[in-house]
């Protein structure tokens, strides 16, 4: 991944606890290059889980956000019209 955003680092630091659990299941002791096939499958299929889940959670959160404040602007806007101009 070139030039990474902050989201993306922070996804990709999300992967590290669940890919060490893994890792630690199957023994740390172990060499990559002594792993099966279905092993280095597993691994790549929670790294790639982990990753997803936490940005389409962090997605989800900014757009709450987002709903959140379009909503208070709306809120003040009607606000503002109901009110109506003193001249």
């Amino acid at each position: 991944m070139i030039d990474a955003s902050e989201m993306e680092k922070a996804a990709m630091r999300a992967c590290l606890l669940p890919l060490g659990g893994y890792v630690g299941s199957i023994g740390m002791e172990r060499a990559l290059a002594d792993y099966s096939q279905e092993e280095v499958l597993m691994l790549i299929d929670i790294v790639v889980c982990a990753y997803q889940d936490y940005m389409i959670e962090e997605h989800e959160r900014l757009a709450e956000q987002d709903r959140k404040f379009l909503e208070e602007r709306l809120s003040r806007q009607q606000s503002s019209n109901t009110k109506g101009a003193m001249f």
